[in-house]
């Protein structure tokens, strides 16, 4: 007997329906995860002796009368709801350096709770739980509009289990405390592991329940944490949002040196001999590239617009040999010369090592090259270097490089950042993110990476979601190393679009920026694909005027396009050119 289930009944049955060109494509769903119920807060001073934790210190615990905070989005002033604010620390302790540690928090608890919980997972380096970081549920993509406080969430912030160490030069600061071991797993993923069960016990005790849906979020590193929550928490996270996510990190911190280095040979030696990696490439340069990407890209998803919706075809159709006149003589805005298009090669052919081993993911070719965010970290300007020595450097040398050099590697008398870009060894030095001693018991990928990022089975097999973008033109971490990511989901879940999508940002720098529609707003379909079974297979983006993002370039502000489910291509099918619905997803 055949049975045939109408689209209603399939839905009500946790099955998606995809589109395809045959008609409906049934992927199964799993389980069906309830909605969140809200409730009042009950408590908020008295929290500190009401909810004891072991380990738990609360050093404040204060009520925000709504308006008494503000937070900037979207360049206004919003007036943030009544919550409780908690700030303490967890598990402190004396590091083998001789420095206390502890893993700060933040928490803010609204008093008209949605029953949800979201972590919000921070970038860079961590290391602070205010400014920037403080706990109002930040929200990844460019110019957000809300945060996750405003809209009820209970919300948590960390420094990661670290603070800078204000008595080390500035310029290390921030990373010298990859020297204890504890502070680097705490950084790499404890401290999730940590504050994830204690906040949910202090939001127990502040509403009388715990939270019904947990969500964790963050772009960048914090991208990263997220992956690596969905990996080794699925248990306690229901969404995970990952926003240009560094999840092979040490391994983009590897590709950081391989850039500079080769970024060096098109470059002019400074008044101290140094290469001026900044003074290599002008804007001119840049945007001739940009342009020549283009030029045989640009109308390849129907239509000729300033942006590059298919990627991967762009792959194919554009060559920066064949496309990028050569220079006869001197680089003047519409040509390169052999050496700079050779330094740029390699870039974009990704970090190996002398016997051609890939050491890090290769990288797609995309108009947001000329774009300031893309200059900003592998380039800098003509009088300082870029992000990729600055930051790249110390974060190699004493966070994941195993053992961690010594600080005056990189603070010694006449010893610049740049130097130890430019003097990394990709021979005896980039296996150090692998290495272990008696010490460091795990190395850099073992504690900073998902343990094995193809396999998501308790997320999965419990209904949980993972919502992931990039910009394609990001030049912090590979928008093709996440696509591995989802390749490697893929070759072991036959439902991945059930539990797991990416959405490419054609155009976009690191988190935003560049010639994009990037402001979009991916909690709320988070959300629903989790509480209401509703896959997301678009998301509506819209460009932001230059004020707010100088890369835009001339796509023009209020532009909006649909972000589309990798692999599918936003396709302009006919009608206003500037309207996300003249555009379909195939």
């Amino acid at each position: 007997m055949q049975i045939t289930l109408s689209r209603t009944a399939l839905a009500l049955a946790g099955v998606a329906l995809l589109p395809g060109c045959g008609g409906d494509t049934v992927v199964a769903q799993g389980p069906r995860l309830a909605a969140a119920s809200g409730a009042k807060l009950a408590s908020c001073a008295d929290l500190a002796t009401r909810a004891p934790y072991a380990g738990m210190t609360i050093t404040a615990a204060t009520v925000a009368p709504a308006g008494s905070v503000t937070q900037t989005l979207n360049g206004a002033s919003v007036p943030m709801p009544e919550h409780c604010v908690l700030q303490g620390r967890l598990n402190e302790r004396t590091g083998s350096d001789g420095r206390p540690y502890a893993i700060g928090f933040e928490m803010r608890l609204p008093r008209d709770w949605n029953g949800r919980f979201f972590y919000q997972a921070n970038g860079g380096n961590d290391g602070s739980i205010t400014g920037g970081n403080a706990a109002f549920g930040n929200l990844p993509g460019g110019g957000a509009t809300s945060n996750a406080l405003a809209q009820g969430y209970a919300v948590i912030s960390s420094d990661a289990g670290h603070v800078p160490d204000a008595t080390r030069p500035p310029a290390i600061a921030g990373q010298v405390y990859g020297l204890d071991p504890q502070a680097r797993l705490d950084y790499g993923y404890n401290a999730v592991a940590q504050l994830t069960p204690m906040a949910k016990h202090l939001i127990r005790a502040a509403y009388g329940k715990g939270p019904d849906r947990s969500y964790i979020a963050g772009c960048s590193n914090g991208g990263r944490h997220a992956l690596v929550a969905a990996s080794r928490y699925g248990d306690q996270y229901d969404g995970v949002l990952a926003g240009a996510p560094g999840y092979n990190l040490p391994k983009a911190a590897v590709a950081q040196m391989y850039d500079a280095q080769a970024l060096a040979q098109a470059a002019p030696r400074g008044a101290d001999g140094r290469p001026n990696i900044g003074a290599g490439f002008t804007d001119a340069d840049l945007r001739l590239v940009a342009n020549k990407v283009l030029e045989r890209c640009d109308a390849l998803d129907g239509l000729a617009d300033g942006i590059v919706a298919a990627t991967a075809r762009c792959q194919q159709a554009f060559s920066l040999e064949r496309d990028v006149p050569t220079c006869t003589g001197t680089a003047d805005g519409t040509c390169l010369t052999a050496v700079q298009k050779g330094a740029l090669a390699k870039v974009y052919a990704g970090a190996k090592n002398a016997a051609g081993t890939a050491l890090y993911a290769a990288w797609p070719y995309d108009p947001g090259i000329a774009a300031s965010g893309w200059r900003a970290w592998k380039l800098g300007s003509a009088t300082a270097p870029g992000l990729t020595a600055t930051l790249g450097a110390p974060s190699m040398a004493y966070i994941f490089s195993t053992p961690p050099a010594d600080p005056a590697v990189l603070t010694g008398t006449g010893t610049t950042l740049l130097d130890y870009a430019l003097r990394y060894s990709f021979e005896t030095d980039a296996p150090k993110i692998h290495a272990t001693t008696d010490v460091y018991r795990e190395s850099a990928m073992a504690f900073m990476t998902p343990p094995n990022p193809g396999h998501l089975d308790t997320l999965r097999s419990r209904g949980g979601k993972v919502l992931v973008y990039h910009g394609v033109s990001d030049p912090v971490f590979s928008f093709d190393d996440t696509v591995a990511w989802l390749d490697a989901l893929k070759a072991n879940y036959a439902d991945t679009p059930a539990f797991a999508r990416l959405f490419a940002v054609p155009g976009m720098n690191h988190c935003s920026g560049g010639p994009a529609t990037d402001q979009f707003e991916m909690l709320g379909a988070l959300v629903d694909w989790v509480e209401k079974g509703i896959a997301p297979e678009t998301i509506r983006a819209t460009a932001r005027p230059a004020a707010a993002n100088p890369g835009i370039g001339t796509i023009p502000a209020g532009r909006t396009r649909p972000l589309c489910s990798w692999p599918k291509v936003a396709t302009y099918a006919g009608g206003n050119v500037d309207d996300a619905a003249s555009f379909i997803c195939q």
